[in-house]
């Protein structure tokens, strides 16, 4: 296993090299104000931003997290990175494969269906909590019956809750295996009222967990150790949602295994080579490579890498940001994805969506939990 320690020395001379933290009474100030905190890169300090030029940012397709409600926690939750090493391979093909054999692409269509009757998904509206609520419920009814299962709304400041499924573990309460998905969506013209289906971004990872998530359940799966699925509130703002159990679960201390994100599995672009494109960077290379395995063993194409999607381009990013290790398969190599995203266009009627495609996503996912935390 190996280790990136910052060595006192290091930790001084960044301590010299930025400003001084940001006081409280400052940021319960601003807050107040309307405005936001956005950390723009990894080597500067955080700036304030107020709401019409945090919008136009992300028009302008400049990342960011926004720290806003995490600046303060994340102070105190410095760890270390931690590389994995050992690379499992897979070794459970007729458990994974006959379950596999059962996801359905049908499932999915209706799953997304009720996410796209909603206006949009935005994480300060009524409307993106009622999604919050549309999961819940179609969380709980997957679930029904198991008392190794539990779910609930992780509530946040805003509107839109995230939510978070969590598998007991038969034989062991940790490490735990996360794999996450966003829940919200953004019309960039306006966010608060514009039509914004989100079929593509985040609506299909969405239903890929839960069509995972249906098949496990019905394949009687108890893994050994814990097991959760997320969807977050607020990617789009900002990684908002992640980030807050992110910093939670690091605070606590709790042992994340691996965690997986998956944002956006439904799209590449006509006469492209179809692939899972594995991000390049804010990612654990050893489960990377665990990752690559996965698809080889069970999926009905293969991947390559994609090119490095740069500072808090999706939820993985907040996970590593607290030294967890983490990996994120991609819909299709940077400039062969989906265009029509955070449009009223994101729907699945543009040419080069395809089902197919976004079940194999479902797949990876299934075989991504059962292969880290097999049953006992």
């Amino acid at each position: 296993m190996r280790f990136e320690f910052a060595s006192l020395a290091l930790l001084a001379s960044l301590l010299v090299a930025h400003a001084a933290p940001i006081a409280h009474d400052e940021i319960v100030s601003k807050t107040a104000e309307g405005l936001h905190l956005l950390s723009l890169a990894e080597d500067e300090d955080p700036v304030w931003k107020t709401e019409d030029e945090k919008l136009e940012l992300l028009r302008q397709g400049v990342q960011f997290f926004d720290v806003t409600y995490t600046y303060e926690l994340e102070q105190d939750s410095l760890r270390c990175l931690t590389i994995i090493c050992s690379v499992p391979s897979p070794s459970h093909q007729t458990a994974v494969n006959a379950i596999l054999d059962t996801l359905s692409i049908s499932n999915m269509q209706t799953y997304l269906s009720g996410l796209t009757a909603f206006n949009n998904r935005y994480y300060t509206t009524t409307t993106g909590a009622q999604a919050s609520d549309y999961i819940l419920n179609t969380v709980s009814d997957i679930i029904s019956g198991r008392s190794d299962m539990s779910v609930s709304l992780y509530k946040h400041s805003w509107a839109q809750s995230s939510i978070i499924l969590k598998i007991a573990g038969s034989a062991a309460s940790t490490p735990v295996t996360i794999i996450g998905a966003h829940m919200d969506s953004i019309n960039l013209n306006n966010p608060t009222s514009g039509r914004a289906p989100g079929a593509d971004d985040d609506g299909t990872g969405t239903v890929n967990l839960l069509e995972a998530l249906r098949a496990l359940v019905a394949a009687d799966y108890k893994p050994a150790k814990p097991v959760e699925f997320h969807w977050y509130s607020g990617e789009e703002a900002g990684l908002l949602g992640s980030q807050a159990i992110a910093t939670a679960y690091s605070r606590a201390g709790v042992d994340v295994y691996a965690f997986m994100e998956m944002d956006m599995s439904g799209y590449f672009a006509p006469g492209t080579e179809e692939v899972f494109a594995l991000e390049a960077d804010y990612i654990d290379a050893g489960l990377n490579a665990f990752l690559g395995k996965l698809i080889d063993e069970y999926a009905a194409f293969g991947w390559t890498m994609d090119i490095p999607c740069g500072y808090a381009c999706s939820d993985h990013a907040s996970w590593y940001k607290v030294g967890y290790p983490t990996t994120f398969p991609y819909e299709a190599v940077t400039g062969d994805d989906d265009p029509y995203i955070h449009s009223a266009s994101d729907t699945t009627s543009v040419t080069g969506f395809s089902w197919t495609h976004s079940l194999e996503f479902a797949k990876i996912v299934a075989a991504f939990a059962y292969e880290l935390a097999p049953p006992a």
